[in-house]
C-alpha cells in the first residue's frame, strides 16, 4: 500500500500531457533513448557510407563539410533527445533544416548518373531520426509533416519521382506515424492511471480520516446534539449546532457534497439536499436524479439555505421541518415547510419595509434571477411554507 501512495505521489508531480517532472514519462523513456541512440548510429552509418564512396563525388569536399556539420549538430543535440521537455519545437526544426540540407546537397554535389542509379544521400538514414523525434515530441501528426516535407525534398532535389525515393517516402511515414501514434496512446494511458492513482489515494485517506472521525468526532457531536436537545436553555442552540456539524463530517467522510458545495456542469439536485436530512429535518426527493446546471442549483442550494435559517430562527426549538423536490416535465418545484408557530400572511410584506430582506432577496431575489417564483404562506400556529419552482426551459 506504500509503494502505491508513493507512485501516486510521484504521479501528482506530472506537468501537462502526463509527463513528469523530470522531463519524460516512464512509458516514454524507454522510446526516447532508442531515438537518441538511433541518431547516433545513424551519424556512423552515414560516415562509413560516406568514406566508402568520397571518390566518386564531383565536390567530395562540400560532402566531408555538411558531414562534420552533422556530427557537430548530433553531439550538441544529443542531451536535447532525451525527453519531450527538452526536445523543443526549434530543436526539432533545426534538426529538419539538416536533414533537408543534406538531402538538397546530394543532388548537387554527386554525379548525376550515381543519383539516377538510386545512391543514397549525404544523411541517409539519418533522416529518419528527424521525423522519429517529432512523432515522440508531438504524435503522429508532426511526423506525417516532416515525412512529407524531407520527402519533397527528395524527389525535387535528388532524383525525381523513382520508385526507390517513393519506397523511403512510405517509409519515413509508416515508421514516424506508427511510433507517434504508439506515443500518444502511452501518453493516453500514463493520464488514465495517473487520475486512477489520485482518486485511490484520496480516497484511502478519506477512509483514514473518517476511521479517526467516527470513532472521536462524531460521537462526541452525537452525545452533544442529543442533550442539547432535551435542556431548555441555552445548551439547545448548541445542541442544533452539534448536529449539524454531525452532518456536514458525515457528508465528507462519505464522499458526498457538502450543505452549499456545488460542482460541475450538471448536478443532481436531490443528492446536494440530501445533507440537511437529520432528526428534525425530512429531505424528499425522486429516485431518478434532477439534474440542474451547476449555477442554477448552486443558486437553489443557497436559497434553502436561507429558508433553513428562518426555520431555525423562528419557528421553534420543537419544530420539524420538510424539503420536498419535484421533477416536474416543464419545471422543478422545492418547497421547504415546517410546523412551527407561524406567522401572519403580511409578515413578509412587513419584513421588506423594515428593511429586513431575508426572503425577499435571500429566497426571492434568487429564484426572480432564476425565472422563476418563490411563493410564501403562512398563518399564526400553522407553520410556514415556501414553495420555490424554477422552469426547465432557459434555467
Amino acid at each position: 500500500m506504500a509503494g502505491t501512495d508513493a507512485l501516486a505521489r510521484a504521479q501528482l508531480r506530472s506537468g501537462p500531457g502526463g509527463a513528469v517532472a523530470n522531463g519524460g514519462m516512464s512509458v516514454e523513456l524507454p522510446l526516447w533513448r532508442a531515438i537518441s541512440w538511433f541518431r547516433v548510429l545513424a551519424l556512423g552509418y552515414a560516415l562509413i557510407r560516406f568514406a566508402l564512396a568520397y571518390q566518386h563525388f564531383r565536390h567530395p569536399v562540400a560532402g566531408w563539410i555538411y558531414l562534420g556539420a552533422l556530427v557537430l549538430w548530433t553531439l550538441a543535440s544529443l542531451r536535447a533527445f532525451t525527453g519531450p521537455t527538452r526536445c523543443t519545437w526549434p530543436v526539432l526544426a533545426w534538426d529538419l533544416t539538416m536533414t533537408v540540407t543534406g538531402v538538397v546537397m546530394s543532388g548537387v554535389i554527386d554525379t548525376p548518373a550515381r543519383v539516377a542509379a538510386g545512391a543514397a544521400t549525404l544523411p541517409t538514414i539519418w533522416a529518419a531520426g528527424t521525423v522519429l523525434g517529432c512523432a515522440g515530441k508531438g504524435g503522429w501528426r508532426p511526423a506525417a509533416v516532416a515525412g512529407l516535407v524531407i520527402g519533397i525534398a527528395n524527389i525535387a532535389r535528388h532524383g525525381g519521382f523513382t520508385t526507390d525515393n517513393v519506397h523511403d517516402i512510405v517509409l519515413l511515414l509508416i515508421a514516424g506515424c506508427a511510433i507517434g501514434y504508439v506515443i500518444e496512446l502511452a501518453r493516453a494511458s500514463e493520464a488514465t492511471l495517473t487520475q486512477a492513482l489520485q482518486v485511490e489515494a484520496a480516497n484511502r485517506e478519506r477512509e483514514r480520516l473518517s476511521r479517526d472521525i467516527h470513532d472521536g468526532v462524531l460521537q462526541v457531536l452525537a452525545l452533544v446534539a442529543r442533550q442539547g436537545a432535551e435542556r431548555a436553555d441555552g445548551f439547545a442552540e448548541l445542541g442544533r449546532l452539534a448536529a449539524e456539524q454531525e452532518r456536514a463530517l458525515r457528508a465528507l467522510m462519505t464522499g458526498g457534497p457538502l450543505p452549499g458545495q456545488v460542482r460541475g456542469e450538471q448536478q443532481d439536485l436531490g443528492a446536494l439536499l440530501a445533507p440537511y436530512a437529520g432528526e428534525r429535518v425530512t429531505v424528499s426527493a425522486p429516485g431518478e436524479p434532477v439534474l440542474l446546471p451547476g449555477p442554477v442549483a448552486a443558486e437553489l442550494l443557497a436559497a434553502v439555505a436561507a429558508a433553513m435559517d428562518n426555520v431555525r430562527r423562528h419557528a421553534g426549538p420543537d419544530a420539524r421541518a420538510w424539503i420536498l423536490l419535484e421533477d416536474e416535465v416543464d419545471q422543478v418545484t422545492l418547497t421547504v415547510r415546517d410546523d412551527g408557530a407561524g406567522c401572519a400572511p403580511d409578515r413578509p410584506a412587513q419584513a421588506r419595509r423594515d428593511g429586513r430582506l431575508g426572503v425577499a432577496q435571500s429566497i426571492q431575489g434568487r429564484l426572480l434571477d432564476l425565472g422563476g417564483t418563490a411563493e410564501f404562506s403562512s398563518a399564526p400556529g400553522e407553520g410556514v411554507e415556501i414553495e420555490m419552482c424554477i422552469p426547465r426551459k432557459g434555467a
